[in-house]
C-alpha cells in the first residue's frame, strides 16, 4: 500500500504542476504539487527501504540443513490418547 499511495501522490502532484491551469485565490497550485511530488518520492523510498529490511529478515532455510519429518503410525484398534 505504501509504494502504491506513493506513486499515486507523485501521479497526482504531477498532474497539479504540469496540467492544471486553474487559480484559486493565495493558493498557488503548482507548488502544492511540487510538494506532493516530493512526498511521493519520499514515502516511495521509505517503501522500498521496509520491503528490503522485511526481505533480509526473513531469510529462507539454509540448504545444508536437512529437514525431517516424523509421521506417527496409529491403528483405530488403538486406544484414544487423552
Amino acid at each position: 500500500m505504501t509504494i502504491a499511495g506513493s506513486i499515486f501522490l507523485i501521479m497526482l502532484g504531477a498532474v497539479l504542476t504540469w496540467a492544471v491551469e486553474w487559480d484559486i485565490a493565495g493558493l498557488d497550485i503548482n507548488i502544492v504539487g511540487v510538494i506532493l511530488m516530493l512526498g511521493g518520492i519520499a514515502l516511495l523510498l521509505f517503501g522500498l527501504y521496509r520491503v528490503r529490511v522485511t526481505r533480509q529478515i526473513v531469510s529462507p532455510v539454509e540448504p545444508d540443513k536437512e529437514r525431517t519429518t516424523v509421521y506417527e503410525e496409529r491403528r483405530y484398534t488403538d486406544p484414544p490418547q487423552i
